[in-house]
């Protein structure tokens, strides 16, 4: 199953646009016709890396579904009705959102339908993963397991998550200070001082000049700098959601990066060896496994690389044969999954390669932090100490002059 956006027009012949999960795209044409919706266009949605920032409102956060899930697998395994849990856990939730979707989840149940079937109407918080698993639990009536394993599984990915955003946030929030303070030295602080020395006369020392003329340039330009700066992040943004060739050759640069490139890959392996192996010992089948694997990767080139994978599989291959002619997984994790499906062994031995890899970028974060430290020290203090040098140099020559 996969999620598709969609546009269509009415009988009435007013537009209409949404979001489907289905298993193609004629499914959701199909689907849409039953509605009496002629199809405009469908196109199917994958996630992006920066995809994932919940505002507040909007729906349930990360930490919000791992608790739901806990505790709706404690009240499964208690011997509670599906239903019951559905309506308990619907009166509790603070979040609005989340609240009217439980009990859409409960009526659905109610009239029939599985729960898992129920979970799929709403992908925005129950995505592909979570659908399947549920799915698989019901049909192994082992519901609480699954949930058990879906709370585990999403802990770690959160944590992981959060370990990523701290090595991103940290470099990015000193550079942005780094900036500001230079910006404001220049086109506050140092027209003071150039006031200062035309009143006193004479040519100023080289980097006094250099300094001043910079200050003149950002205070002309600055409204248009900020314009364009703002235009090329928008069109950096939206080419990559819209044009997926772009798309595909950023995330290909992402990955090829200097340090920060090496965490990126790290955490793609990580998450897609405990995604894979949940599901593996969840009873989701490989072709799904894969599949929704790939459409979580939150890269194209690693998505890229799965989907061939999965393509390899279902004319027969292994699966650590197309892994290692993609190039995109390190060479030891290719081994150890290719041992695992010789002893039949896939889950457990791509658990230990996830936890390994969460371990590699552990060591990597404190790595990149290490190392972030002292190059922005030495830039934010080489930056502002070498404009308040420069700006000083002319009354150092003037107190000389006066003795």
């Amino acid at each position: 199953m996969a999620v598709y956006a969609w546009e269509g027009r009415t009988r009435q012949g007013t537009t209409k646009k949404g979001v489907m999960e289905a298993a193609s795209e004629a499914a959701v044409m199909a689907q849409l016709r039953a509605q009496m919706i002629v199809p405009v266009g469908v196109k199917a949605k994958s996630k992006d890396m920066f995809e994932g920032i919940t505002l507040p409102g909007s729906g349930p956060d990360a930490k919000d579904l791992v608790i739901f899930t806990r505790q709706f697998a404690t009240m499964i395994d208690a011997g509670l009705p599906l239903v019951q849990c559905l309506d308990i856990q619907a009166e509790q939730q603070e979040n609005k959102v989340f609240q009217d979707a439980l009990r859409a989840i409960k009526n659905e149940v109610e009239q029939g339908a599985t729960f898992a079937d129920a979970l799929r109407k709403h992908p925005k918080i129950f995505d592909d993963l979570y659908v399947n698993l549920v799915a698989a639990g019901e049909v192994g009536g082992i519901l609480d397991t699954i949930l058990n394993r879906l709370a585990v599984y999403m802990e770690k990915a959160n944590k992981l998550k959060a370990k990523v955003k701290s090595a991103m946030i940290y470099p990015s929030t000193i550079l942005g200070v780094s900036i500001l303070v230079i910006v404001v030295l220049l086109v506050k602080v140092i027209p003071v001082f150039k006031k200062m020395f035309e009143d006193f006369g004479g040519a100023l020392p080289m980097p006094t000049q250099v300094v001043v003329d910079m200050s003149e340039f950002l205070q002309t330009w600055i409204g248009l700098i900020a314009a364009v700066t703002v235009a090329v992040v928008w069109a950096f943004l939206t080419a990559r959601q819209k044009v997926p060739q772009f798309r595909f050759q950023t995330d290909a640069i992402f990955l090829k990066l200097p340090v920060f490139g090496s965490l990126l890959r790290k955490v793609a392996v990580s998450r897609f060896s405990r995604t894979l192996a949940t599901m593996i010992s969840s009873g989701v089948p490989i072709l799904d496994a894969l599949e929704i694997c790939a459409r979580t990767a939150g890269n194209k080139v690693i998505e890229s690389a799965l989907m061939k994978t999965r393509a390899a599989i279902s004319e027969g291959r292994t699966i650590a044969e197309p892994l290692e002619a993609s190039n995109v997984f390190p060479g030891m994790v290719v081994q150890m999954i290719a041992v695992g499906e010789s002893t039949g062994a896939m889950d457990s031995m791509l658990a230990k390669i996830a936890d390994f890899y969460d371990d590699e970028v552990d060591t990597a974060v404190d790595g990149l932090t290490s190392l972030m430290e002292p190059f922005m020290m030495v830039f934010l203090g080489g930056a502002i100490g070498g404009i308040l040098m420069a700006m000083y140099l002319p009354i150092f020559k003037i107190a000389e002059n006066i003795k």
